[in-house]
């Protein structure tokens, strides 16, 4: 039966196991040795919106796995000239073995994944972004050797689909999660209310003062995401109050690490003294993007 990742959800009983095959697929190649798992297959990117990370880390992650990745921005395939969703997903189902589709919209998503009759994998939509969680706690599980337990706290845009897959993705794996943002800017209550179902730890609040007291990891992620350009001055001062300083870090546990899934921008929602400090992981969660997605490809095509 074809499997995609669209969503957290898609993965609930197996995210773990997709975490611990991205650890040891890493381990695997950076001792030398082979990995190439999917030899011969090809995976088809589809772009509606540009990306460094998601383009680089799938293509060389997929060139290490022995396949090949084929890059198709919008302006390349008919898509962009009004070929429907539908006749574009069966046609590409016949070319390539799996296709990643960073989309604009997750109506256009999950349109994608219903005619495709191969893996669809999500590099982003606006509604959640699985790829970029998977990995953040597979960082998370190098760095404390478990998830379960764990405290996790976010601060910034709660409506994004960054704090979307966070609160599914904690909750599948055991730990509690805070979301902290500006009310305007709370999750969506289908998220809220799908991560209590499996986690009875989940906070959403306005407060800043206190909030990362006693964390285990702390993340946040920019204020203004792609297609967002238009409400920069708007939400710059909404969102003012919500940087996370040395200050802010500091009420973490000793042991806190800080995420961020880039680009950043400092001094907006995270001081560059705390992203490029002692506790932010922030470079070696920007290179399990590759490993985190070779796990999930392979994942989906066993």
């Amino acid at each position: 039966m074809k499997r995609n990742l669209i969503s957290m959800l898609d993965v609930k009983d197996e995210l773990e196991k997709i975490i611990d095959l991205g650890i040891k697929l890493k381990k695997t190649s950076k001792k030398g040795e082979n990995i190439e798992l999917l030899k011969g297959k090809t995976l088809g990117m589809i772009f509606e919106k540009s990306s460094t990370r998601t383009r680089v880390s799938f293509e060389v992650g997929m060139t290490k796995l022995g396949g090949h990745a084929i890059f198709l921005s919008k302006n390349d395939i008919q898509l962009g000239r009004g070929e429907t969703i539908e006749d574009t997903a069966l046609v590409l189902s016949r070319y390539v073995d799996l296709i990643m589709y960073r989309a604009i919209s997750n109506k256009a998503m999950k349109e994608f994944a219903k005619y495709a009759t191969i893996p669809v994998i999500s590099g982003l939509d606006d509604k959640e972004h699985p790829c970029q969680v998977v990995t953040d706690l597979m960082t998370i599980k190098e760095h404390k050797r478990k998830l379960n337990g764990l405290k996790f706290v976010y601060i910034g845009d709660g409506a994004n689909n960054m704090s979307h897959s966070y609160l599914l993705g904690c909750a599948i794996v055991g730990m509690s999660i805070k979301i902290v943002s500006p009310k305007n800017y709370w999750p969506d209550d289908f998220y809220v209310n799908e991560a209590r179902k499996m986690c009875t730890k989940v906070e959403i609040t306005d407060k800043i003062e206190g909030c990362t007291k006693d964390a285990d990891v702390v993340a946040t992620d920019t204020w203004v995401s792609m297609g967002d350009e238009k409400q920069k001055v708007q939400r710059l001062k909404d969102f003012n109050g919500y940087t996370i300083d040395k200050k802010l870090m500091s009420l973490a546990k000793p042991d806190a690490i800080f995420l961020h899934c880039l680009p950043a921008y400092y001094d907006y929602e995270v001081t560059k003294d705390v992203a490029h400090g002692p506790q932010s992981v922030i470079f070696d969660e920007a290179e399990n993007r590759m490993w985190a997605q070779i796990a999930i490809m392979v994942n989906l095509c066993k």
